[in-house]
């Protein structure tokens, strides 16, 4: 699965609350690649060169911190978090997992507007070494300044203003349109199923799903993302600990429904 939105949509807030509820993983692209770099894997070497030498990163190098995880989780659900992010990647990660017959299942695109992000962004700070972002208009931490997991301070990112977020509004559209119009064309175009498949084998090759979610907040738009993943991934279970406290809950409604009602007595 891969989830499209503008800077400052909800991506990270959203893709917390599926893996949170969900028995599904999330990939950072960054977090994949600090990984290689720190152990020194041949990737991970010759990504540390190009950005030692201040270059951008090659799609085919950034490919290859991508899917050399995905490969080791074949029969696992995953987010990607950072990537594809231009035409020419998105065209080499669909050839990679048409190549590995695991084939794209949902992208998601948030479909945010963009006043509403941009009102939203002076009251954003960040807790840099989780990436776990709040926002004091809707998502404040428990204690002011403060990251509710570590307590570490939080801090402002420098782009996080009205000037700088045009522009990033501007590059995305540059860049995501084409991707988004890419996907929609696998989608429709896509077959059911292997040409040589036995019918009764073509449910296990699902049409790639293109789905947009509109909304101003993360509570508005988090209804459409369940349904929608719920859809994509109908074998996709609960992690163990939302099972349980949904069992919890239950039995407390049952037992609360099933105690006598008092009598009411009149004279």
């Amino acid at each position: 699965m891969i989830m499209f939105g503008k800077p400052g949509a909800g991506k990270g807030t959203l893709s917390a609350r599926l893996v949170n509820k969900y028995d599904i993983l999330s990939l950072s692209t960054g977090d994949l690649l600090r990984q290689h770099i720190a152990e020194r894997t041949d990737v991970g070497r010759e990504a540390e060169e190009i950005v030692a030498q201040g270059r951008l990163l090659p799609d085919e190098v950034v490919l290859k911190v991508v899917t050399s995880k995905l490969d080791q989780i074949q029969n696992k659900h995953w987010i990607l978090d950072g990537f594809p992010r231009t035409l020419g990647q998105g065209e080499l990660l669909h050839a990679h997992l048409k190549k590995q017959n695991t084939p794209l299942t949902l992208v998601v695109n948030l479909d945010v507007p963009d006043e509403v992000i941009l009102s939203r962004i002076s009251d954003r700070w960040v807790h840099l070494p989780s990436g776990r972002i709040y926002n004091m208009s809707y998502n404040r931490p428990q204690v002011e300044g403060r990251d509710d997991l570590t307590g570490e301070p939080l801090t402002k990112r420098p782009d996080d203003n009205p000037e700088i977020f045009s522009r990033r509004l501007s590059q995305f559209y540059a860049s995501t349109s084409p991707l988004l119009t890419y996907y929609r064309n696998l989608a429709s175009s896509a077959p059911l199923g292997h040409p040589h498949q036995h019918p009764h084998q073509l449910s296990f090759s699902p049409r790639l799903k293109v789905r947009t979610l509109t909304g101003k907040t993360s509570d508005e738009i988090w209804p459409q993302l369940e349904r929608s993943v719920k859809s994509a991934f109908p074998a996709l279970k609960e992690r163990a600990a939302n099972q349980e406290k949904r069992r919890l809950h239950n039995l407390g409604d049952a037992v609360l429904s099933e105690s006598p009602r008092p009598a009411l007595f009149t004279e």
